[in-house]
């Protein structure tokens, strides 16, 4: 486990930055897929950990909730509109052409505490950043531009594990221009950190905001 920033901490993961999971004071952000939990609980192992709270609820970030939730007794958090897909494990996409399908889904677990704009999480503001997901939500500290965005964009290709910061490919989003909408409005916050659902952290606000400016309409 990395110190990234006061009360911040990115868990190991392996590969290292390709689906990222942080410590912020005791919340756990993000808990990665099903076969993370083992990894997940070594890490947080002699820490005090009040709550898991996620950015969205795809497999992904939701995949050990509710074995981490379980092991450890503590409170799982979502956003509002993520709630029915992080309780039930499944999220609906509308893909061109080929109408609704099911995204790949994880066991659910109860929210305990529907997350909505302006809400704090260990001292962090949340935001209502929609688009990857119907509930999407970003993680902001003021006092010093700490931004956790999760998925609203990339910090590089998961699946290559390389590349620019960009975009999660539209099929994986519920609405796309939403999502840019969404990137556009955490840009303009200028964080001096970002970190990503996918790629290492970011300490240079001119990428991030050249990367979202590079967005389609």
């Amino acid at each position: 486990m990395q110190q990234l920033a006061d009360d911040i901490w990115q868990l190991d993961g392996k590969p290292k930055n390709t689906v990222n999971q942080y410590l912020i004071g005791d919340v756990l952000v993000d808990a990665g897929m099903a076969f993370d939990s083992g990894r997940i609980m070594r890490e947080l192992e002699g820490r005090q950990v009040s709550a898991l709270a996620i950015t969205h609820a795809h497999i992904d970030h939701v995949g050990s909730v509710h074995a981490i939730c379980g092991k450890l007794d503590i409170p799982f958090w979502a956003g509002e509109s993520d709630v029915k897909a992080a309780e039930s494990g499944r999220m609906d996409i509308r893909l061109p052409l080929l109408g609704m399908r099911r995204l790949p889904h994880a066991k659910g677990h109860p929210v305990d505490r529907a997350l909505r704009e302006g809400d704090e999480v260990a001292g962090f503001q949340v935001l209502f950043t929609p688009g990857h997901s119907p509930g999407h939500v970003s993680y902001w500290r003021e006092s010093d531009r700490v931004l956790i965005c999760g998925d609203v964009m990339w910090g590089f290709n998961p699946f290559l594990m390389r590349g620019p910061i960009r975009e999660p490919f539209t099929a994986f989003s519920t609405d796309p221009r939403q999502n840019r909408e969404s990137a556009r409005r955490l840009a303009a916050f200028e964080p001096e950190l970002v970190l990503f659902g996918h790629g290492a952290p970011l300490r240079d606000p001119d990428r991030f905001a050249a990367a979202v400016a590079k967005l389609p309409s």
